[in-house]
């Protein structure tokens, strides 16, 4: 069950199928993880200005809360951590072995090149109305084209801004 680095990802796989039928047999959705950071985003701001937030249209179906998706998010922060102190391979890393060998070892550099992956990546979660797990996991799930297609694009995405990043040798 359990290789050198971890658990098998059969395994793995496996298990987050169960996670996704208990989300939909127990809350009656399929999971995703982009709008939970929106929901945090408004929350946040609801500290400071209620009432803009109110207002906001994205917002009038369901005001920002904390929810049983926004627990999910949490879930996967904390056993991430759980697995990597259980498997002894927790580290702060600033910036990472193979970014630094490519781009130098500045953590502003790298703390810059983070955020701004991580807008353009909200920016098309949000675009496309879902994360690649709303579309790629739980429209796999439903048998879905649309789904496939998505896993396709995310990968060959992820394939191409790889060789883009870190060249033919993977750095």
């Amino acid at each position: 069950m359990r290789n050198r680095k971890g658990w098998n990802v059969y395994v793995c796989g496996v298990l987050s199928g169960f996670v996704s039928i208990g989300s939909i047999w127990f809350v009656g959705k399929f999971f995703g993880a982009s709008t939970t950071f929106v929901r945090s985003t408004g929350m946040i701001e609801q500290i400071f200005s209620p009432d803009r937030v109110a207002s906001m249209p994205y917002f009038l179906k369901e005001m920002p809360v904390i929810d049983w998706q926004w627990m999910f998010v949490l879930g996967i922060a904390v056993g991430a951590c759980i697995a990597a102190f259980l498997y002894k391979d927790f580290t702060v890393q600033w910036v990472p072995g193979r970014w630094a060998a490519r781009f130098g070892s500045s953590v502003s550099r790298r703390a810059v090149a983070a955020f701004l992956g991580g807008g353009i990546a909200m920016f098309g979660a949000r675009l496309a109305d879902g994360c690649p797990s709303g579309h790629g996991l739980s429209g796999g799930l439903q048998l879905a084209v649309s789904g496939y297609i998505a896993l396709a694009c995310f990968f060959i995405g992820g394939l191409i801004a790889a060789r883009l990043l870190y060249g033919k040798k993977g750095g």
